[in-house]
């Protein structure tokens, strides 16, 4: 059969994957969202459904004024007697502790522990459970001499205490940044993958083994064992940080991110979770051949599964899963049952703070969002295209003159414009629209759904990645209130037609453009 990358589109990097029986979880980084590491559920690697976030208290997520894309980094999930652990890093905390934690739960489906602090300071740590009943932590860190390389030692999977010395035991290939490390023992050999080359464009994989957890690690031959750096007109780059899962029928996957650019080395959505299948030469794993890989891929087995849905009508009954928020935020300004009410206040999406906001990961390049807001006081309310503090494009709505003022207003680092206000007399109520194009947004309002008046436009470049200071994320559509306002929103609905379903559909097979 064949499946689509990505398998879980949309802003969901750093993917870590682990099996118990015919039942697969996945988590990914969600750095400065809440509440933190979405979970993933499969029984065939290719559908994933959504179900819960591992971090869902202030307690086990203290976001606070945290930078755009500080936050969670590079989580993995493992399970071990019947108990799930998730080890992840909180950047966040580097100034008043230790970053690094893990948490745990007895049960998938509830709530997962407080959690259990590991004194190191490096970032994207992993757990390996031993045939002797050794726990290691392995992730990275600086050595005496300031080089980064990959560290272990044992730990305690009660208390997080270190129980060993703490041991640099491979730099890699090379290539800057060697991290995302994650082990797996096969027959009777110790498999260690890990990162290099920055998660940008020189972005890969690469393989070491050894006969002993503490080394010394022979590299593959082969390496890097998945890299798109030399695939120019693919339309996946960045490919990287992978974790692999072996199935119940002894076949080995990996799971890894990548990114969709719009233009020549430009991405706006985010990084993606793939899905390959890893084949095993000379005992060194390969991730699909080491060839290139497509959005269309070929596997044998079942031919049924659920491809990502990406449209959907959200009426507010509930907190559907879907959504996030900007740190840590104060839920008496949310009010949901019958559409969302949102209360606004002094904090704005250009602050680094919880401003009143909610959103959802943008999926595709082709997609239009619509909404309906109604206004009860003063202050601004609407939808916005958000991916940092320095970067959103925002539909703006407030009240004047028994009417609504709408404009566009744009951020782009210290770059601010805002549109020529378009006035709806005598009503209280707007339909709000966004149109979500490769290079472009288009924004639009009106009284009915049939007339709408284009506000303005916003160029996805400005959006990108490649275009801020080192973020991490990608493009959420959302919906905010900023001051004295009282704003009702009924629905929110992310629609994807059959025309854009069809170039969409294309566009995933396009080739890269140079």
């Amino acid at each position: 059969m064949s499946y689509q990358n990505p398998v879980i589109p949309g802003f969901y990097p750093d993917p870590s994957v682990c099996r118990v029986n015919d039942d697969y979880y996945l988590v990914n980084s969600s750095f400065e969202y809440f509440p933190g590491v979405p979970l993933w559920h499969s029984k065939d690697l290719c559908s994933w459904e959504q179900t819960g976030h591992v971090l869902t208290r202030a307690s086990q997520l203290e976001l606070g004024n945290c930078p755009a894309s500080a936050g969670v980094f590079a989580p993995t999930i493992r399970e071990h007697d019947g108990r799930f652990y998730m080890i992840t890093t909180n950047v966040c905390w580097f100034p008043k502790g230790t970053p690094n934690f893990f948490v745990w739960t007895d049960d998938i489906h509830g709530e997962w522990s407080e959690p259990v602090p590991i004194e190191h300071m490096g970032i994207d740590p992993t757990l390996f459970f031993d045939d002797d009943g050794k726990v290691w932590y392995a992730g990275t860190g600086f050595d005496e001499t300031g080089k980064q390389g990959i560290v272990l030692f044992e730990i305690n999977p009660q208390t997080g205490k270190i129980l060993s010395e703490k041991k640099y035991i491979w730099y890699g290939t090379g290539g800057r940044n060697p991290e995302g490390p994650h082990f797996y023992k096969k027959d009777g050999m110790y498999y260690l993958i890990i990162s290099e080359g920055g998660t940008e464009y020189g972005h890969m994989v690469t393989a070491a083994r050894s006969t002993s957890i503490w080394g010394p690690y022979e590299s593959c031959p082969y390496n890097p064992i998945l890299s798109h750096r030399d695939y120019d007109k693919s339309i996946f780059q960045c490919a990287g940080h992978a974790d692999l899962v072996e199935t119940h029928d002894g076949k080995w996957y990996a799971v890894f991110h990548a990114v969709r650019p719009s233009a020549a080395q430009l991405h706006h959505i985010g990084r993606e979770t793939m899905l390959a299948e890893v084949t095993w030469k000379d005992g060194w794993p390969l991730i699909n051949n080491k060839e290139q890989i497509h959005a269309l891929m070929e596997q044998e087995g079942s031919e049924s599964y659920t491809v990502f849905e990406n449209a959907f009508t959200d009426p507010f009954e509930t907190v559907s899963l879907r959504w996030s928020w900007l740190r840590n935020p104060d839920m008496s300004h949310y009010h949901f049952g019958n559409g969302l009410v949102l209360e606004g206040s002094a904090v704005s999406l250009d602050d680094t703070a919880s401003p009143v906001f909610i959103g959802v990961r943008q999926t595709q390049m082709e997609l239009d969002c619509q909404t309906e807001v109604t206004l009860t006081s003063d202050g601004i309310a609407g939808m916005s295209v958000f991916h940092t503090n320095e970067h959103h494009y925002d539909l703006c709505v407030s009240a004047q003159n028994g009417g609504l003022n709408v404009y566009l207003r744009r951020r782009a680092a210290d770059m601010r414009m805002v549109s020529e206000e378009h006035f709806f007399p005598d009503t209280d109520h707007v339909i709000l629209k966004i149109h979500a194009e490769r290079n472009q947004y288009t924004f639009c309002a009106g009284i009915n759904e049939e007339h709408p008046e284009v506000i303005g436009t916003g160029s996805t470049q400005l959006l990108s990645t490649e275009v801020m200071k080192g973020t991490f994320t990608g493009c959420f559509f959302g919906l905010f209130a900023e001051g004295n306002v009282k704003a009702r929103f009924p629905y929110f609905t992310v629609s994807e037609s059959a025309e854009q379903k069809e170039k969409n559909r294309a566009e995933a097979q396009r080739e890269y453009p140079v």
